[in-house]
């Protein structure tokens, strides 16, 4: 019904319309053009009324409608994914999450080495204050200025801009370590502990690696083995629920150890390939850190031989040469095998990374440089100078 009357007043306007455009003289001629023009738009708001009556009959079926809509934007955002990672998509948000960092570092290198036209000990010295200053660390800042003087000699560089290239072969060197930068977990089964202070981001870098390895198909289990922290054990499973993946659980002060062992007796069942150990954060009292981590490390050998074993320590890049005193002392009590440096988005002090490298001899294998699920990448020492100096990949 509403149809034809729709069609009628149309059929109506349209007659009206070319009446006056018939019966309009010279005189009347704008005053009627107004006109025209009005009743032009009214016949546009009855084309625009009959779309939506043809829209609405096209939702008959209102629950097919919603199901079939978000599957297509699945597909399209999949295809979207597909086409920035085949451009060097995380390349790109490594470049954007370093830039921090760049300013802090290269950008500042970039200046000086404007201001000073030839090579001499004083244009040493302001690179040498630069990487100080940005918690690259006494000592490796030292063996980098040595190096890069003793270079420039050797080549012969005389020119200050050339001295760019220099550095980044050497800081490119520093942070290529005999330890591999990669993750051990290439065999199934795999036990991650994961140590470091409260505050580092331990236990988001759980989840986010969680993800990772389930995207990868990989079967993930999570322990949640901080029980000492208030809310550590239900931040876990929050992340758990998020990515998919169980967590073993006990209530909160329960022994570390014994977390950890009811996780290995799961992952054995389940077939697990990965086991990821979440782990209280005490630096407070080394003793008791020492003691907790040793008899995790004792219930790991005795119980799960056969898997392959990653201790990584988290630290946060915003702390700078904290990290490092951190470092030192989980070095101490357990046997670290990596770091996972989060934050580097958030922070000028990106020279923590050379830091670790050249005076703990422990690969970096994963950098935060996000809050996002995808935001913890691999640490590739080449990718990370190419970012750092903000050169293309």
């Amino acid at each position: 019904m509403f149809k034809k009357i729709l069609s009628k007043l149309k059929k109506e306007k349209d007659e009206n319309v070319e009446a006056k455009r018939e019966s309009a003289n010279v005189e009347e001629k704008e005053a009627a053009e107004e006109v025209i023009k009005e009743e032009t738009n009214e016949i546009e708001f009855e084309k625009l009324a009959e779309n939506r009556i043809q829209e609405e009959e096209k939702r008959d079926n209102v629950q097919e409608y919603k199901i079939e809509e978000p599957q297509k934007q699945n597909v399209a955002e999949e295809k979207v994914q597909e086409i920035v990672e085949e451009k060097g998509g995380f390349f790109a948000k490594l470049k954007k999450g370093l830039t921090k960092t760049r300013q802090g570092i290269t950008s500042k290198v970039d200046q000086v080495l404007k201001t000073y036209k030839k090579v001499d000990e004083e244009l040493f010295e302001e690179i040498e204050e630069i990487l100080i200053t940005s918690d690259a660390g006494v000592n490796t800042t030292m063996e980098i200025i040595d190096r890069l003087r003793n270079l420039a000699k050797e080549r012969k560089i005389t020119e200050a801009e050339d001295l760019k290239g220099l550095l980044k072969e050497i800081l490119t060197d520093l942070l290529k370590i005999e330890k591999s930068n990669e993750l051990n977990v290439n065999s199934s089964p795999t036990i991650i502990l994961m140590v470091g202070v409260n505050g580092a981001g331990k236990t988001t870098s759980i989840g986010k690696i969680a993800y990772q390895f389930k995207e990868e198909g990989k079967k993930v289990l999570l322990a949640a083995g901080d029980t000492f922290r208030a809310a550590a054990i239900d931040q876990l499973e929050i992340w758990g629920n998020r990515v998919g993946v169980d967590v073993i659980k006990h209530q909160e002060g329960a022994d570390t150890a014994a977390v950890i062992y009811d996780a290995i007796q799961s992952a054995k069942a389940r077939k697990i390939d990965v086991l990821i150990c979440d782990t209280a954060g005490r630096l407070h009292n080394k003793k008791n850190l020492m003691n907790e981590l040793g008899k995790v490390g004792k219930i790991v050998e005795r119980e799960f031989p056969e898997a392959s074993k990653e201790v990584l320590l988290v630290l946060d890049a915003t702390t700078g040469q904290n990290a490092i005193q951190q470092a030192k002392v989980f070095k101490e009590v357990t046997d670290i095998t990596g770091v996972v440096l989060t934050k580097l988005d958030g922070t000028a002090k990106g020279g923590v990374v050379l830091g670790i490298s050249s005076e703990l001899d422990i690969p970096v294998k994963l950098i935060g440089v996000g809050e996002g699920i995808n935001d913890l990448q691999k640490f590739v020492p080449q990718d990370f100078v190419n970012a750092l100096f903000g050169d293309d990949n």
